[in-house]
């Protein structure tokens, strides 16, 4: 079969491997859509130790399929069902599991592989984040499961209500899923960031305001851009970061009304410091939530909203390409053009 392996940043070859097949527990998926992702290019630049502790390695982890075969003693999956599969599963018995902090858990299994013809999940995966998927549901849909199951637990994390104003802070792919989730709970949601098009498709989906940041250099001159679109100017009732840059964060804490909810999202860079006022920490009463990866019930509401059509994956595909073209898609998100690119074998 074909299948992508990372070799180290910068250097991602597809190349004939062996068919795997699947040991006790497991399930073989012949891959109908994969789809790319921030973590796929900061990985394709950079590398990274736990997705990729060992090289060769194969590369990519938002998928779904057929499932093709199936080991022993595996009875809720059969060959030729259409299943979507998370990328980890918590082990369900260390100190982060036994609290409830499945997204900590110290031994997530991952599955990476997903930009291939063919994928064999671990039992793991099997029991707990692999899910059949109906015929209404096209592939293409589904494949960006792992981010909205992220996304949930944001949710999960921000309290947003009825009535509540929502700024997003960043248009890709993560902030749409805000923008669609937050309105699904009867929020006002203001979008800001520096790309038109991101802004032009965040209109399209309902925002209530757009805020072109080009030409805005710091947390507080961007805050200030964003701030008078709120009820009376005091700020927003939630305020999400949906970029991964240490500015965005203090930009996100600025939106803030008193009472507010910061939900910072994005992922930064190691040993990246953001500033916090501290005397507004106290006298604003401000609740600022760092947020991380998914769990298994968040990952079920995700397969819901996409069965269900409440949510539809499609809105987050650039276009739909062959596989043979990841490296050039890729590429292209690096540049900025587009933001999430499905790949078909």
């Amino acid at each position: 079969m074909k299948a992508y392996m990372f070799y180290g940043p910068g250097d991602l070859r597809l190349e004939d491997i062996a068919a795997e097949h699947p040991g006790p527990g497991e399930i073989a998926v012949d891959i109908k859509a994969a789809a790319t992702c921030g973590t796929d290019l900061k990985s394709y630049r950079r590398g990274h130790p736990t997705l990729f502790p060992t090289l060769p390695a194969r590369f990519g982890h938002e998928f779904s399929g057929i499932v093709s075969e199936v080991g022993e003693g595996v009875a809720d999956f059969e060959v030729g069902q259409r299943v979507v599969a998370a990328n980890t599963a918590p082990c369900g018995h260390c100190w982060a599991c036994t609290i409830g902090r499945e997204s900590l858990c110290e031994n997530l299994q991952y599955l990476n592989g997903a930009f291939a013809e063919q994928i064999v999940v671990p039992r793991a995966i099997v029991e707990r984040n692999t899910y059949a998927i109906p015929d209404t549901l096209a592939f293409e849909a589904a494949a960006p499961l792992e981010p909205l199951s992220t996304v949930v637990h944001g949710m999960h994390e921000s309290g947003i209500a009825l009535g509540d104003t929502v700024v997003v802070n960043g248009a890709g792919p993560i902030g749409q899923m805000y923008l669609r989730l937050a309105q699904l709970r009867g929020a006002t949601v203001i979008v800001a960031d520096r790309s038109q098009g991101r802004l032009a498709q965040a209109e399209a989906a309902g925002a209530s305001a757009v805020v072109d940041l080009t030409g805005l250099e710091t947390p507080e001159e961007c805050a200030a851009a964003i701030r008078p679109l709120t009820p009376g100017g005091r700020g927003a009732d939630v305020a999400i970061e949906a970029v991964g840059l240490p500015n965005v964060w203090e930009q996100t804490v600025l939106c803030l009304r008193p009472g507010g909810t910061a939900v910072l999202f994005g992922g930064t860079p190691k040993n990246a410091p953001f500033q916090v006022d501290s005397s507004d920490m106290h006298y604003k009463e401000y609740t600022l939530k760092g947020v991380y990866h998914h769990q298994p019930r968040f990952v079920q509401i995700a397969v819901e909203l996409l069965s269900s059509g409440k949510f539809d994956g499609m809105t987050l595909c650039t276009e739909v390409r062959p596989l043979e073209a990841l490296v050039e898609s890729l590429e292209d998100m690096a540049r900025g053009v587009g933001s999430k690119y499905i790949l078909t074998p």
